[in-house]
């Protein structure tokens, strides 16, 4: 992955709706411009790092870039779950990652409790590896401390 570390920003969207309903967790979706941008050659999967909202404190998340063959999706996503509870929705503002990591391929799964379990599996494993050291300095990178045009790729 000789893109990594990743960063990129760009407007929080209305995604499909599925990661607090259904999953029971929240996503943050970028525009499809901010998806359209990412590396051609940038593998489909779930991917660790980290995530701001606005001018926010520096989160642990995690990411499925791809096409969720659970869901059977027809357009390429890129959906961050922040490990963090928010008060409230925050569609508009500008969500800001530093992509540091590979976790897996993207797979289907046989049944919604299978999905779930693994996304659950996916946060376990990000928060160790987000704890070494070489990880845990990209949370101080400047690239969160700088607010600057609402779309953004590369650093």
């Amino acid at each position: 992955m000789r893109h990594l570390p990743y960063f990129c920003r760009g407007e929080v969207v209305r995604g499909f709706g599925r990661g607090s309903k259904q999953l029971g967790i929240p996503t943050a979706n970028f525009p499809e411009q901010v998806v359209d941008n990412l590396p051609a050659d940038i593998s489909t999967g779930i991917y660790y790092g980290w995530a701001s909202v606005g001018n926010g404190d520096v989160h642990k998340m995690v990411v499925s870039i791809g096409w969720n063959p659970y869901y059977k999706n027809t357009k390429k996503s890129m959906e961050t779950h922040i490990m963090h509870t928010f008060k409230e929705d925050f569609y508009g503002e500008i969500l800001k990652v530093a992509i540091v990591g590979y976790l897996r391929p993207e797979k289907n799964f046989d049944s919604l409790e299978s999905l779930i379990s693994a996304i659950q599996g996916d946060i376990e494993e990000a928060k160790k590896r987000l704890d070494l050291p070489e990880h845990l300095k990209l949370k101080e990178d400047k690239f969160f401390q700088v607010p600057k045009s609402k779309i953004m790729n590369g650093h």
